[in-house]
């Protein structure tokens, strides 16, 4: 027991070095090496998990999309009504954003570089089906703008890593009105209007 708890030590203290890096060096920047530095393992370890750089970097994120999500569907039930349902997401995911900066940070860089691939990728999205199922029934009821998945996430959730982005570098503070407005906005922006 003791030899698999510190196999799972040695696995979660690559991921934890795998985000720490790329947060502050971009994925380019994060060799191996530096990898398993920051873990106190050796070079040779990482292989025992993953296959490469690639495989590191693709378990990382679907690891860290799991526990985001996990996170932000915790009390969602899907009986819901559609508004209700997407504003406890919303505020779901903005308090993990927060509280959760650097798994954060790590997914909005994933989000926005070719270093993801495309089947990791996929895997993430089936993370965030609750959200799509809702937003699908929501177009159904004509609550929700009939608009693709990715527009409405586009605006709806990725201002959030925006506002958070802002907030870490200092330029800005979100309080409790400033995120009420956000999410206004946010659900101003795929609500149909009446």
């Amino acid at each position: 027991m003791a030899k698999l708890q510190k196999s799972i030590d040695k696995r979660n203290a690559l991921v934890k070095a795998t985000i720490e890096l790329v947060n502050n060096n971009g994925f380019h920047a994060t060799p191996m090496s530096k990898i398993a530095k920051m873990a106190n393992v050796s070079p040779a370890t990482i292989y025992l998990y993953f296959e490469n750089k690639q495989d590191l970097v693709n378990q990382t994120y679907i690891d860290v999309k799991a526990e985001y999500t996990n996170y932000a569907f915790a009390d969602f039930n899907p009986n819901m009504p559609i508004e209700e349902g997407f504003e406890m997401i919303w505020k779901r995911i903005a308090d993990f954003k927060l509280k959760e900066c650097e798994h954060a940070m790590f997914l909005a860089q994933c989000d926005n570089t070719p270093m993801i691939d495309e089947e990791s990728r996929q895997e993430g999205i089936k993370h965030l089906q609750p959200l799509l199922d809702l937003w699908e029934r929501g177009k159904k009821e004509g609550v929700i703008k009939p608009l693709s998945d990715y527009i409405l996430y586009a605006y709806a959730i990725n201002p959030l890593s925006f506002l958070m982005m802002t907030q870490k570098r200092g330029a800005f503070t979100l309080n409790k009105t400033h995120l009420e407005e956000a999410y206004q906005s946010a659900w101003s922006s795929i609500k149909m209007c009446k």
